[in-house]
């Protein structure tokens, strides 16, 4: 083998050991906020275990369910994302299995009059959290395969609205209306976000909007979450009771709160405490100073994984990009109106605080959504460095590539041969090659 061979072989055996980094501003927010949660869960639910358990009986438990969580983020931290979207399609398949299983006997329970869970043995399981994983990942992979459809034509808008809405109604039936909203929210924002015009959106949510307005208005329970929410002290010991002492709660928080521990409407004063109204015992130990740290660590996460998409997306790895767009506006979305709930600004829903509150399926769910989008920040970073070493040292060191791997490539012709190779790895072509792409491989054939 030649010199020329010889080189070559090294570059390429370089290129392959090139890995990337996990995000460290993913990273920190991540477990900030799985910190935060151990913390005001043994401290929201001390007075919560009931008679036949401890005061520490609802923190060992959620304890086991994060341990759970990160063994299952590591594993999906170690799957490859071509992976993941190649059985998206079966995904999709398993949202409509798990939501039909609540109905079917001795496997499905109703909880608190709504049919929403699976019990396998002792175990349950929430079927609504899975759902949110499985349909953001077949969206995103929609969204890759049909980029230019969703874009131009109306009818690529035509299969994720129906779909979605088939999923809703399963939904509906149960009833979980809040799930039902936050999947609307992810499937129009990342619609959007995938090329499809802002004005195309107008009339289905024009129709959409009267329908939900009916669902709430024709549902006794749910009108009354509506006017108790406007005003929670007129029915105080009724329909305004759990809103009216979370809003005692984060009143005396004041500044600094009172302390960890010290908490006095947790103390079965206030309803489920240590789930959807975490936030609210969170402000009064903790105060405005607990509440905005809160806030910053969701801006960060959220913020921090728009940004990896929109760089994900700029290299042409739509698929990674839509992923983390999703599981962003799932994020951001979902700690919105749980916050919201808290404070009084949105009725009363039952959607959990991401990675605080406790509950086995939606801490389980939201660790493996970590894992992917983790995952997508690893692959993007092996890509950039993997880009850089074709580059050259100088562009290897701005992304932090070893000395060691970036070595400067030996000639022009081989700069392109290793530019084209790099090409075909994280811009996969589809359809037919342009007649710009045929004519540059024509003249690097002829060099």
């Amino acid at each position: 083998m030649n010199a020329v061979g010889m080189d070559n072989v090294r570059q390429a055996t370089r290129h392959d050991e090139i890995s990337g980094r996990f995000d460290p501003w993913l990273m920190a927010a991540m477990v900030m906020l799985a910190s935060l949660g151990l913390v005001m869960v043994g401290s929201a639910a001390i007075a919560g275990g009931g008679q036949n358990a401890g005061p520490w009986y609802f923190l060992s438990r959620h304890v086991v369910f994060m341990s759970c969580g990160l063994i299952t983020a590591l594993l999906v931290m170690r799957v490859e994302l071509k992976t993941v979207e190649k059985y998206s399609q079966w995904l999709l398949l398993g949202c409509f299995l798990v939501l039909a299983m609540v109905w079917l006997p001795f496997v499905g329970k109703s909880v608190n009059g709504a049919r929403r869970w699976i019990y396998l043995g002792p175990a349950g399981f929430q079927a609504v959290e899975m759902v949110k994983v499985f349909y953001i990942i077949w969206l995103a992979s929609y969204l890759k395969r049909y980029n230019e459809d969703v874009a131009v034509k109306w009818y690529g808008m035509l299969k994720p609205a129906g779909v979605v809405v088939l999923l809703v109604g399963m939904l509906l039936i149960q009833p979980d209306f809040g799930s039902s909203v936050l999947l609307l929210g992810i499937t129009a924002c990342m619609l959007v976000l995938g090329g499809a015009p802002i004005k195309r959106l107008i009339a289905p949510v024009t129709v959409l909007l009267p329908i939900l307005a009916a669902l709430v208005y024709f549902e006794p329970y749910r009108m009354r979450r509506v006017t108790s929410f406007m005003d929670p002290w007129q029915d105080q010991l009724g329909a305004g009771y759990q809103l009216s002492n979370a809003l005692m709660a984060i009143g005396r928080g004041e500044w600094f709160g009172v302390g960890l521990g010290a908490s006095v409407q947790k103390l079965s004063y206030l309803p489920e405490a240590h789930t959807d109204f975490i936030f609210s015992v969170t402000a009064e130990e903790l105060g405005l100073a607990g509440v905005c740290a809160v806030i910053g660590l969701y801006v960060l996460l959220a913020g921090r994984a728009f940004w990896l998409g929109l760089k994900c997306v700029e290299m042409k790895r739509h698929f990674s990009g839509y992923l983390a767009f999703g599981i962003a506006l799932w994020m951001a979305l979902q700690s919105l109106v749980s916050m919201g709930v808290n404070l009084g600004v949105l009725p009363t829903k039952g959607l959990t605080l991401p990675l605080v509150s406790y509950g086995g399926s939606s801490v389980l769910m939201t660790c493996a959504a970590m894992g992917l989008l983790l995952r997508v920040s690893y692959e993007y970073d092996r890509a950039a460095r993997q880009v850089a070493i074709r580059r050259g040292v100088s562009n290897a060191a701005s992304v932090g590539v070893p000395p060691l791997v970036a070595q400067p490539l030996t000639s022009a012709q081989d700069n392109a041969r290793a530019a084209s190779r790099l090409r075909q790895r994280i811009e996969p072509m589809v359809g037919k090659p342009s007649v710009e792409s045929a004519a540059m491989a024509a003249m690097r054939r002829a060099r």
